[in-house]
């Protein structure tokens, strides 16, 4: 809407100005796009999306660093106990641990699913396990013991996800209460849900017999547990973790105050003609004075390259838009596509927008795009704001490639390749500008 207001200061005065649209303007074309897109993936996207398999459960640094100092491997893999096999009725205990050949780090029993066992933890026939190690390792484990041994995560995937679990390094401080005394008397598991993977003493790793091994000052335990669970150790004088691990910072008490600044924000905004920056704005200062989100966490959160490219870019636009530039394009782009229906150059416009957001973020295309579009629009007699629009609805089409922040974001947790996302990114694509436009056509 900014956009259309600024170019309707530049329009011919034959031109009749641009109305802005509403809030919800356009939720019959996101409805329609949404329910589109879930139903591609919910029916294609077994077809279209990768299978990870042996996906490190770590960013490929640390995991090299555990690696070189414990020979500790991070990939976890998944197996079922068949009914033949000779690990049923015994408990974990009694199997011995194949030290960095691999450890069992979780087991689901029936209903029940548990990450770092207990010792006296039973298998069962058909139990599901999740086993920490090198892939030969962990396949000649399951074939020894008559596993069924799955090519990809499936029952662990989500409990065991990166952002969900990993390997930390925990030291035994000097004044602490742990010291002479065995993993198996102070239950690391059950206490704390972890698995100790290997202890760090001076200059040697242990990654055997580890139940019976006793502790002293300064030895440094490996251990692979959930990132909530993390934080109970972290708690503990007897501890001192190391590693740089994720934290969730999360206030509960401070619900009801975000909740109701969120819906002052959200009634400014329908009920009100304050523009959405003000009234978003007024939403994030009631906010921070409340509590509910602290100062330097929301300068943080700010991402400062999208406010400088934004300021670079928008008097761009503008001096394209006053200097006849904007014009010029669209009119050479007219000679260019010749006399042709007016859906087959708002789909050229949106294509272009849609590559342009590829390389580029969203708001930097739809700010240099939107002037070119309305001359196009308004040189071939069209509306020049449903030109507009196409172009802001396109450049949120960045499924093609990882540029987009979300999809850089999801690309490493997921174990995405660039290719996943042509492969998958590309049909959803061109589902997208197919529906945008039959849609666009219907509704406006």
């Amino acid at each position: 809407n900014d956009l259309i207001e600024s170019s309707n200061r530049s329009l011919p005065p034959s031109v009749e100005a641009m109305q802005t649209f509403s809030l919800f303007s356009v939720s019959p074309i996101g409805m329609m796009l949404l329910v589109c897109g879930i139903s591609y993936f919910a029916l294609m996207g077994r077809l279209v999306l990768p299978v990870v398999k042996g996906k490190p459960q770590e960013s490929g640094s640390t995991m090299q660093y555990f690696s070189e100092v414990y020979g500790i491997k991070g990939e976890v893999y998944e197996a079922r106990t068949l009914l033949d096999s000779p690990l049923v009725g015994r408990t974990l205990d009694d199997i011995e641990s194949a030290g960095r050949g691999g450890w069992i780090v979780a087991v689901r029993n029936g209903n029940q699913m548990t990450v770092a066992p207990r010792g006296d933890t039973e298998l069962w026939a058909g139990s599901e396990i999740a086993i920490m190690g090198p892939h030969d390792s962990v396949e000649s484990f399951c074939n020894e013991n008559v596993l069924e041994f799955k090519k990809e995560m499936d029952v662990f995937s989500e409990i065991l996800s990166p952002t969900a679990a990993g390997i930390a390094e925990v030291v035994i401080p000097p004044d602490s209460s742990l010291i002479g005394k065995s993993l198996r008397e102070i239950s690391l598991r059950q206490r704390y849900g972890a698995t100790v993977l290997a202890i760090f003493r001076i200059d040697q790793v242990i990654d055997s017999e580890l139940a019976d091994c006793t502790l002293q000052a300064g030895d440094t335990l490996v251990l692979h547990t959930r990132w909530r669970d993390i934080t109970r150790i972290a708690e503990s004088s007897d501890f001192a973790v190391v590693t740089d691990v994720p934290r969730d910072d999360t206030r509960p008490h401070k619900l009801v105050h975000a909740a109701v600044f969120f819906f002052i924000a959200l009634a400014l905004i329908l009920f009100t003609d304050l523009r959405l920056s003000v009234a978003l704005m007024t939403g994030a200062v009631g906010m921070i004075i409340s509590g509910v989100i602290r100062i330097d966490e929301a300068y943080h959160a700010i991402g400062w390259q999208s406010v400088f490219l934004l300021a670079s870019l928008i008097p761009l636009g503008l001096a394209a838009e006053t200097t006849g530039t904007a014009a010029w394009l669209a009119q050479q782009a007219l000679i260019l596509l010749g006399d042709v229906p007016l859906w087959v150059l708002q789909s050229c416009i949106a294509v272009l927008a849609t590559a342009f957001t590829l390389v580029m973020s969203n708001v930097g295309a739809t700010v240099l795009l939107v002037p070119l579009a309305v001359n196009i629009a308004i040189g071939v007699g069209a509306n020049p704001a449903i030109f507009a629009l196409t172009v802001a609805l396109a450049t949120s089409n960045s499924f093609l490639l990882p540029t987009h922040q979300v999809n850089a974001l999801i690309m490493g947790p997921g174990g995405y390749r660039v290719v996943d996302f042509m492969r998958a990114g590309g049909i959803m694509t061109i589902l997208f500008l197919v529906v945008m436009m039959i849609m666009l056509n219907l509704v406006f």
